[in-house]
């Protein structure tokens, strides 16, 4: 149940009421930021992003069940709705919208987005399906906002990547604009999910953001891969309850592995259980010529 609202923000809390309140944004420069809320600061910083590029900000809170795979955590995902609509309000944000799943899929629902050879790929790959879910609620979102420019994390950098590809793909004409990724001050990443961590595991999951920090001091597409698992594979025999997924360094826009050769701009991306909790993260890296 969702109770009222801070008298500042709009709230719809369906597809109608989303198109009754839109139309009040006319002549306006609206940006998105989709989200599946338990938001926390991280998300902060992408309704303040997104209000430096648009007249009004929207932002969705929708956890989407086409993204997650059989055993994965929809059943649990946090919904914390009330804390969420406090935070978008000291936010300044000008509208939430809360749809129900029966409501933005409607019975017979048959059409879905494949997100290609780029969503098969390492996260992708973990959660099959995960990205064609993800694309279609980006697009559902996109065609009933009608936003101009919309904002989504880089920490969930396949995830971005599948998202600029569609909107190439299919001629969106939205703006994506990434934004940073936000961590603590001992450097974990700010994730909805880190609220499933005991102290003791969230501990151990420092392991990531310090493993790519011993990547990206090395200089060379071998050196850094051998860096970051090396430290991941010895952070796992001190605490059987990290796992590691993957390590892969991928070109950032096709979310291909690199070569030993390549020379430009490269995401470390990094996955990993710790205890019954899955954690991704990345760094950009910089290769030059040898």
């Amino acid at each position: 149940m969702i109770s009222s609202p801070p008298d500042t923000l709009q709230v719809a809390r369906s597809v109608a009421e989303l198109q009754q309140i839109r139309p009040t944004f006319a002549g306006e420069r609206v940006a998105l930021v989709p989200t599946m809320g338990a938001l926390h600061e991280g998300h902060r910083s992408l309704f303040k992003l997104a209000a430096q590029h648009a007249d009004r900000v929207v932002v969705s809170v929708f956890v989407n069940p086409l993204q997650f795979g059989p055993g994965e955590d929809y059943a649990r995902y946090p919904r914390v709705i009330d804390h969420d609509l406090e935070v978008c309000a000291g936010a300044g944000v000008d509208l939430v919208f809360v749809p129900s799943v029966h409501d933005l899929y409607p019975p017979g629902r048959q059409v879905l987005i494949e997100a290609g050879q780029m969503g098969s790929v390492l996260e992708g790959a973990a959660r099959p399906g995960h990205f064609d879910g993800v694309l279609t609620v980006v697009l559902k979102l996109f065609n009933l906002v009608r936003p101009d420019v919309a904002v989504f994390g880089e920490k969930d950098a396949q995830q971005l990547a599948c998202i600029r590809r569609m909107v190439v793909d299919l001629n969106v004409t939205v703006d994506i604009i990434g934004a940073p990724i936000v961590r603590e001050a001992d450097g974990l990443a700010l994730s909805s999910r880190n609220r499933y961590l005991t102290k003791a595991e969230r501990h151990s999951a420092l392991a990531l953001s310090a493993a790519l920090r011993a990547g990206a001091r090395q200089t060379t597409v071998p050196t850094i891969l051998d860096a970051t698992r090396g430290y991941l594979s010895r952070a796992a025999q001190d605490d059987p309850s990290l796992r590691l997924d993957y390590v892969a360094l991928v070109n950032p826009m096709s979310f291909a592995e690199v070569a030993a050769d390549y020379v430009g701009e490269a995401v470390l991306a990094v996955a990993a259980h710790v205890g019954t909790t899955r954690l991704i993260d990345n760094f950009t890296v910089q290769l030059s010529p040898a």
